[in-house]
């Protein structure tokens, strides 16, 4: 196994550790930073595994198959996990975790046409917003809780205009989730017209 692929099952690994920091409270305060950290090392190995794939020619079909199913895995666990937290709409989960299943459905049935779908920039763009929107409800609920005891901190929530903020980087999570699987299925709609065939 190449190491762009050890990089992604690295991400996968990843996962259960970064839930366990997210939902065990090992500490008072300061524990979902760790979440952060690790959810933050998790995702950059994304580019990582990619970038090292291209430059070395060893794109392969277990890293095509595996690395977007990390991802997949990777912001499925965060979105559960901050539903479960009461940090995140359960709504908003269902619709990036809905539109994840159904673009594998079609990576499945392009596959089965011995054919790629390769990530489009939306996809990736999509990534990204999904990650930011992710790390910032996690820093921002261990925000709240250490403003409890610090009252400066309390003083700049109260001022400054997170949840806003939090809900138009939801906003643009969903927004490039939905675009980006309308754009992979209408390039890809000759999959569908196939069984009329």
């Amino acid at each position: 196994m190449n190491l762009a692929n050890k990089l992604t099952l690295v991400r996968i690994f990843l996962i259960p550790v970064f839930m366990v920091f997210l939902l065990v409270k090992f500490f008072p305060y300061g524990g979902k930073f760790i979440a952060a950290g690790v959810f933050t090392l998790a995702a950059l190995t994304d580019g990582l595994d990619g970038y090292i794939a291209r430059k070395n020619n060893q794109v392969t079909r277990v890293g095509k198959f595996l690395d977007p199913l990390a991802d997949k895995l990777l912001i499925s666990a965060a979105l559960i996990s901050l539903v479960g937290l009461g940090k995140l709409h359960a709504g908003i989960a269902f619709i990036i975790i809905a539109r994840e299943f159904i673009i594998t459905g079609l990576r499945v049935m392009v596959a089965g046409e011995r054919k790629i779908l390769v990530a489009s920039k939306l996809g990736k763009a999509k990534t990204i917003f999904q990650i930011v929107a992710v790390l910032y409800i996690i820093i921002i609920s261990d925000l709240e809780n250490l403003s409890a005891i610090l009252p400066p901190l309390s003083d700049f929530l109260q001022k400054f205009p997170y949840l806003y903020l939090n809900w138009f980087l939801l906003f643009l999570a969903v927004l490039f989730t939905v675009w980006s699987g309308v754009d992979y299925m209408y390039k890809n709609k000759w999959v569908f017209k196939m069984g009329k065939e």
